[in-house]
């Protein structure tokens, strides 16, 4: 039996109409509305900065995105839907008078307009908004430039795999996902009216359903056909074999002539579909799909299978040579370590130095760095934070100064409101937004100095901190001659700022002597207007922007503060380091934050986690996502100003491709050669791109396919001894800036360093260091060390440390229950043609108000330790006397060398008494119990000893007058020095 679908579904009432519009409308609001807010209040932000042109562009093309692709699916599905609605069958067959397809039938009739229309529009505004967002590629494709070198295997342009590939395949997910759906809705359209049925018997598809499904799964197919061919590309960056990525022997000799046999395939399977489309029998489609997918399985995947099990794995390392030679090659060129940009030394790293010898080093010893910067915040906020709301990032950083015309590396920071520390009434609206707008200074300490040694068996005191220099409105106004001039100290915007602030509105304190400042600079988004007040008062929620009274003529909101989100905003093409670092240029506070251009895909390129490579223990930086990349370049600098949140974005690698293709994108927003030779002398090699390259270094040091494929020459990136999980798991050790004079450098050089290991060992391999002095930036040194006789790595030479007598005696310290102690970082410093471990130790009152101080630091050179209060002594009880002297700081006088009196006993001269004579051997015994007693804590032994020493000197001095009264010769001798310990008895 056939019946005409039923009519006369009931109609929605007018009030149900009514209240389904409203609902519709505020629906349509909160969706649109507060993204149309969020545009506005962007667009004024860009206006800001001056990047506005950047903001127009990714709107545009965003927006040209959303409607192409939703035209595309949307419009498809529109007309497949059309199609199969128009060619359905008069009459509809039913099996029964329950037909369950029947009121849907009937629902769809009467509302025919509403689901043809309605439906496609949906699923295409969904589409446009998934797709909208994949602008950069569009654009990339559409600006692309060339890199002047080709890939081995097919002779393209690099530029073709970074620019054009990337768009293609975009594209194709696109057809795929449109052509699916319109399939999809062929299908379900032909079911609900009956043009496909459900039997054993009978024809299944009526002829305008086969018609337009053949049609449409052929259309599929040509696009897989297309896929096909580029997928041949796609080969170079395989993944198939775990040692490198690239195209593998079994890729080129069975997966890509797989891929052409399968496209040809494709294309006679869409022939087929075409055919079937106006043929009564589907038997021709049916073949062509059963012999596309037994020639995946066969061609495609069953005998590159044979081949890499049965011919390259028993023969991998002959087979895959040519491969990772390809690999090697574009790994090195794509991540910059390239044998121009990477010396190579032999180093010895095991020596017998000689006291002299570490005297005589005039560029490492004397700058050995104490401060550890991820450590020393919390001494940076008590001691030079000023007022209870300012404060200091967790992680300080490191840059260099000249003093008395010498560089001298500092640890500095810039002095930031800190929201967080606002208490009380201070945290009000009006005072969080309005009063406590800004930071005030910028502090840097000597990395290499502290004010006084904390004495032996001393837990707290004054000792051990920074030796700060403050650059602030109270030296300005106080006209004191700072070390490090600064016309501008006030800090608007910095790595604290994390809530906004509306500026010349009241008065904002300023010091405590002003707390009526009113901001002179040009930063912030004018809200003197009623249209910005509701805006923001809308953006943030906060009606007190709308109705406070201070709000008025030349007031400025200050947003999206923090250097790394500006620059973000301003460059989205580039990926910002985690570490900004503050730096006094020409007299103004800037942010310094390095830009990397990236590739997924560069031909035969090792494939890194960004993410993962630039983990280790550090804390209080950016962590990047572990997105994958295979080319990487510092090509821009960008500068923020602390004061009025001016981006400068400045191009340093102006040969890269990928730079000059985001530039066409967007003109004028990189400058090209302004960079000031005082920002110059600022610049740091970058410490996430160091990371990377350290990583591919451990791999490709080596020369030649063999040396690669065997992995004996590998190195590892150390596991961070110093902290608490020193296990070969733990996190990878960070890299550290330090000033040094490495082999092959005439003076001390600003650098960033880092040690290397054998493969899964902990003896050390390398060491790495990068320069950032202007006249060598970035070249690379590494300190290749023996394979015999290798010198011990960090965690090595931690356990020497933790385990040596004096450490593991010294209670007064390690044993301390009311003290937390802190291991600084290990530095490892090329002397002598050996290696130098330094490590500072940091203790800590357990105590929410107290901070870390220093207190011992730590030395082992050749299978020596030094455990001492200063850097020289330390270096004394490793090399003898004197070896120390070489340690004082630039520019200033090298303090003369005396003997220790705790080893040598006064000079008698030649006509000592015997009284005298006993006396100073007492003195020699007394000093040597005290010694005793004080490594192994034993405070009775101690006080006897001292006793002794007291009882001795002072027979010494009566000896001495009384051979002065009695006309012999006397010689002057300073009392015993007992150390200022803690004394008992």
């Amino acid at each position: 039996m056939a019946t005409r679908p039923p009519i006369g579904m009931p109609k929605l009432s007018r009030r149900a109409k009514i209240l389904l519009s409203i609902a519709g409308v505020l629906i349509l609001v909160l969706l649109v509305g507060a993204r149309l807010l969020d545009t506005y209040v962007d667009w004024l932000w860009f206006g800001e900065v001056d990047f506005r042109s950047v903001f127009t562009t990714v709107l545009v093309t965003r927006i040209i995105l959303f409607f192409a692709i939703a035209l595309l699916v949307g419009g498809l599905l529109a007309v497949s839907l059309a199609i199969a609605y128009r060619s359905r069958p008069v009459f509809v067959p039913v099996s029964g008078a329950d037909d369950p397809l029947a009121r849907y039938r009937s629902t769809i009739v009467q509302r025919v307009r509403l689901f043809g229309i309605g439906i496609p529009l949906v699923v295409g505004l969904i589409a446009g908004a998934t797709g909208q967002s994949d602008w950069q590629p569009v654009q990339l494709m559409l600006n692309g430039t060339s890199f002047g070198t080709t890939d081995p295997e097919f002779g393209k342009d690099i530029g073709f795999y970074a620019f054009t590939l990337p768009f293609i395949s975009w594209l194709t997910t696109w057809l795929y996902v449109a052509v699916i759906i319109a399939l999809i809705g062929a299908v379900i359209t032909h079911y609900v009216f009956g043009g496909i049925r459900l039997g054993p018997k009978g024809e299944n598809f009526s002829v305008p359903a086969r018609v337009q499904l053949s049609v449409t799964a052929g259309v599929f197919v040509v696009i897989l056909a297309i896929d096909y061919y580029f997928d041949r590309y796609e080969l170079l960056f395989s993944t198939r074999n775990e040692l490198f990525d690239g195209a593998t022997y079994t890729d080129l000799n069975a997966v890509l002539p797989a891929k052409l046999i399968l496209m040809f395939i494709a294309a006679f399977c869409a022939v087929a579909f075409f055919v079937g489309a106006f043929v009564r029998n589907l038997q021709l489609p049916s073949i062509a799909i059963v012999l596309l997918i037994l020639s995946s399985i066969l061609v495609g995947w069953a005998w590159p299978a044979v081949l890499e099990q049965f011919s390259v794995k028993p023969n991998a390392a002959e087979k895959e040579a040519k491969s990772i030679e390809r690999n090697l090659t574009a790994t090195k060129t794509a991540f910059g370590i390239t044998d121009d940009k990477v010396e190579s030394i032999d180093y010895a790293g095991v020596t017998q130095a000689e006291p002299e010898d570490i005297r005589a080093d005039e560029g490492t010893i004397p700058n050995i760095r104490l401060l550890d910067p991820s450590i020393l915040s919390r001494t940076f906020t008590q001691r030079e934070g000023g007022e209870n709301f300012y404060g200091f990032p967790e992680k300080l950083d490191v840059d260099r100064y000249p003093v008395d015309g010498k560089v001298q590396d500092f640890v500095v920071a810039a002095r930031e409101l800190d929201p967080n520390r606002l208490v009380d009434n201070q945290t009000s609206w009006i005072n969080r937004h309005l009063v406590y707008t800004h930071g005030n200074g910028f502090v840097a300490a000597p990395a290499n100095k502290i004010n006084r040694a904390l004495a032996e068996g001393e837990s707290s005191g004054e000792g051990g901190y920074p030796v700060f220099t403050v650059s602030d409105l109270d030296a300005i106004e106080a006209g004191t001659e700072m070390d490090i001039p600064v016309r501008e100290p006030r800090i608007y915007y910095g790595e604290l700022a994390t809530d906004y602030a509306i500026v010349n509105a009241r008065g904002e304190f300023d010091t405590a002597r002003d707390q009526n400042y009113h901001y002179q600079g040009k930063g912030g988004v004018p809200v003197d207007g009623w249209l910005n007040r509701f805006v923001f008062f809308a953006h943030y929620g906060e009606r007190n922007i709308l109705f406070n009274g201070d709000i008025g003529e030349g007031s400025k909101i200050m947003y999206n503060r923090d250097p790394r989100e500006r620059v973000k905003k301003v460059a989205p093409w580039l990926t910002v380091d985690g570490d900004p670092y503050p730096a006094v240029v020409d007299g103004r506070i800037q942010w310094i934050l390095d830009g990397y251009t990236t590739l997924e895909n560069y031909p035969y390129s090792q494939r890194t986690p960004l993410g993962e490579a630039t983990a280790d223990t550090l804390s209080g930086v950016a962590r990047q996502d572990n997105r994958t990349i295979s080319y990487i370049r510092n090509s821009v600098k960008a500068t923020v100003d602390a004061f009025d949140g001016t981006v400068t974005l400045h191009a340093i690698d102006e040969q890269d491709p990928v730079l000059k293709a985001w530039e066409q994108v967007f003109p004028g927003t990189v400058k090209h050669g302004e960079i000031s030779d005082e920002l110059r002398a600022h610049l740091r090699y970058p410490e996430d791109l160091f990371k990377v390259q350290r990583e591919l270094l451990s791999q490709y040091h080596v020369d030649n396919a063999g040396q690669f494929f065997s992995t004996q020459t590998f190195w590892d990136v150390p596991p961070d001894p110093t902290g608490e999980d020193a296990a070969a798991s733990a996190p990878n050790q960070p890299p550290y800036y330090v000033l040094a004079q490495a082999p092959g450098q005439d003076d001390p050089t600003f650098q960033i360093t880092s040690a290397m290991t054998l493969l899964n060992r902990q003896f050390l391999a390398a060491w790495v260091s990068v320069s950032s002095d202007p006249e060598d930036y970035g070249k690379f040194r590494v300190l290749r060390l023996p394979t015999e006789d290798q010198p011990k790595g960090p965690v090595q030479v931690q356990n020497e440390f933790r385990t040596t007598d004096e450490v593991t005696e010294n209670r007064t310290l390690f044993q301390n229950p009311s003290v937390t102690v802190r291991y600084g970082n290990l530095l490892t410093l090329p002397v002598a043609d050996g290696l130098l471990y330094v490590e500072p130790i940091y203790i800590e009152q357990k105590d929410e108000n107290a901070f870390p101080q220093l207190a011992r630091v730590l030395v082992y050179f050749g299978g020596k330790v030094g455990f001492a209060p200063t850097v020289d002594e330390a270096l004394d009880e490793v090399f003898g006397a004197g070896s120390g002297g070489g340690t004082a700081p630039p520019g200033e006088e090298e303090p003369p060398t005396s003997e220790a009196p705790t080893t040598t006993p006064p000079d008698t001269g030649g006509g000592a008494s015997p009284e005298m004579s006993q006396a100073i051997q007492d003195i020699a015994d007394a000093l040597g119990r005290l010694k005793e007693a004080r490594a192994s804590n034993d405070f009775a032994a101690e006080g006897q000893a001292l006793a002794d020493l007291d009882a001795a000197a002072r027979a010494y001095e009566a000896a001495q007058q009384a051979a002065g009264g009695n006309g012999g010769e006397t010689t002057s001798a300073p009392p015993p020095d007992n150390g200022g310990g803690n004394g008992g008895g």
